[in-house]
């Protein structure tokens, strides 16, 4: 575990800019210039903020069939390999399981990373998950050569290394092992294999923010639920077959009845954010930007991405979940027409996807990161951070690391914790890396006006507290968007108009993915 040297007492707070002139002038505009020691800025900014330094493009990788061909690897194949990956690189790859599929199967997931064991302080967690739907497994083997393309390219790849380097990458290669086993090579539409062996959708079985879910919990929902309750995961993408797009949260929207097909975007507070990391996926693949449809009677794409509820609305979905409730930027990636297309194609989906595989992972790099300390430079866990204006948050981890992808501009970020006074402070993210921001909060004998205390230093009650600072929703013990007034009537939807509703849903979502 990489340890970093706790602030001084009385620090107050240390922004890092490049260049040092910008630096010490944010510095005498935002904090106190006195508390300010320019030989610990550098040092931390020495350790932790190591962007993207110039480095050429990932290598084309030149797969050894001896390891892994292309082709499709059923359940115990993939184990196989998964494990043998693991014994060859103990150094870069660690290999759990989160829980089981109804039938048993394990849900392996593939850390890799130059600290595959243990959390790098100060360094993201980042994730893909593949194959929720089990009919769509092409995401499933891109997956399993980004692991072999990792492992065998680091080092001699400095793109590569330096992304190892400083992420931690977390690969689920199959969600729903158990709909991949009644599934068909070849089908390119329809429902087989799309559901777990209950019959249920996963990616329709979260928790909603939009729309009360009643649909039973499933073990493989569950287990991912629980895996990213642990873990502050950054940045995610979910790999899907059956369209060419990159789609951005809501999936869902306020809107109720007959909302399938009223192709309104439904956008988040970070907006700007998911369209840029959509766009950075679209436009490294080899195809998805020109935004051609797959068919001629399906969608066409401006420039390979969608907002999800434009596209078509859906409850219970993964991107939402991960957004809303763990502050995790999570998009879908939909990378085939053909939901199981013939394993001699592989090879091209590989090359098509190789570079937004990586490059959007980088993307972890980009915005603001830091810590929350205490006054003895102790940090402080679950804090509660929100960044002014958008109304979706985060929290600290035990080391008190937290992260936030932003694009170039000024922003004031709030920060609570269980007794200690609430602060609001400024800073700038340039594009050339990221900025890191370390924020020390004061005790405090008492919070007027505030209220009582939650679990996890928010204000019990939720809402808008004085000073205009935010006051999140105690439960989850993350900022959570205030609950929409429609929610309740969203969620009332029952009888003849639900049924008829959901199924030409689900009709839509087997067609196109």
């Amino acid at each position: 575990m990489i340890l970093r040297t706790p602030l001084a007492a009385g620090h107050q707070l240390q922004l890092l800019l490049l260049p040092s002139v910008l630096l010490l002038l944010l510095h005498l505009l935002l904090c106190d210039a006195k508390t300010v020691n320019p030989d610990d800025s550098m040092q931390m900014q020495h350790h932790q903020m190591n962007a993207e330094p110039g480095l050429p493009e990932p290598r084309a990788y030149m797969p050894d069939a001896q390891h892994l061909d292309f082709v499709y690897h059923d359940h115990e194949e993939l184990t196989r390999f998964l494990r043998a990956t693991s014994a060859r690189y103990p150094n870069l790859t660690a290999l759990y399981s989160i829980g089981k599929s109804i039938q048993g199967r394990d849900l392996w997931v593939m850390v890799v990373s130059s600290s595959p064991y243990e959390h790098m302080v100060g360094k993201p967690d980042v994730k893909y998950v593949g194959n929720i739907h089990g009919n769509e497994p092409v995401g499933r083997e891109m997956l399993l050569h980004l692991i072999q393309y990792f492992v065998t390219s680091y080092n001699s790849d400095q793109y590569v290394k330096w992304l190892l380097d400083n992420t931690r990458i977390h690969i689920l290669p199959t969600m729903n092992p158990d709909g991949y086993a009644v599934s068909k090579e070849g089908t390119c539409d329809g429902g087989q294999g799309r559901y777990n062996a209950r019959g249920f959708d996963l990616n329709r079985n979260f928790p909603d923010y939009f729309k009360q879910n009643n649909k039973r919990g499933q073990p493989e929902t569950d287990s991912v639920k629980d895996w990213i309750s642990k873990i502050q995961f950054v940045l995610s993408g979910s790999l899907h077959g059956g369209a060419l797009v990159a789609s951005y949260p809501y999936d869902n929207t306020p809107n109720s009845m007959f909302q399938t097909y009223s192709a309104a975007p439904s956008l988040t507070p970070d907006d700007d954010v998911f369209k840029h990391l959509s766009l950075v996926y679209a436009r490294n693949h080899a195809k998805m930007s020109r935004g051609v449809a797959c068919k001629s009677a399906t969608p066409a794409f401006e420039n390979g991405i969608t907002n999800g509820a434009a596209w078509y609305p859906l409850t219970g979905g993964m991107q939402d979940y991960n957004y809303v409730w763990y502050g995790c930027m999570e998009i879908t990636l939909e990378i085939s027409c053909c939901k199981f297309p013939p394993a001699y194609e592989l090879k091209k989906y590989w090359e098509d996807n190789q570079l937004s595989l990586i490059k959007f992972l980088a993307e972890a790099h980009r915005g603001v990161q830091g810590f929350v300390f205490d006054p003895a430079g102790m940090p402080i866990e679950r804090a509660s951070i929100k960044i002014k204006g958008r109304d979706v948050g985060f929290q600290t981890t035990k080391y008190g690391e937290f992260w936030r992808i932003l694009l170039p501009g000024y922003y004031k970020v709030e920060v609570f914790a269980e007794g200690f006074a609430p602060r609001e402070v400024e800073f700038v993210i340039v594009e050339q890396h990221p900025t890191l921001l370390n924020v020390t909060l004061q005790p405090s004998k008492r919070l007027e006006g505030i209220g009582p205390m939650g679990p996890g230093g928010v204000p019990v009650g939720g809402g808008v507290g004085p000073g205009g600072l935010y006051r999140p929703i105690p439960a989850p013990q993350h900022y959570r968007p205030p609950v929409p007034p429609y929610a309740g009537a969203a969620s009332s939807d029952s009888g003849i108009f639900s049924t008829i509703s959901n199924g030409l849903n689900s009709l839509y979502s087997n067609i196109f993915g």
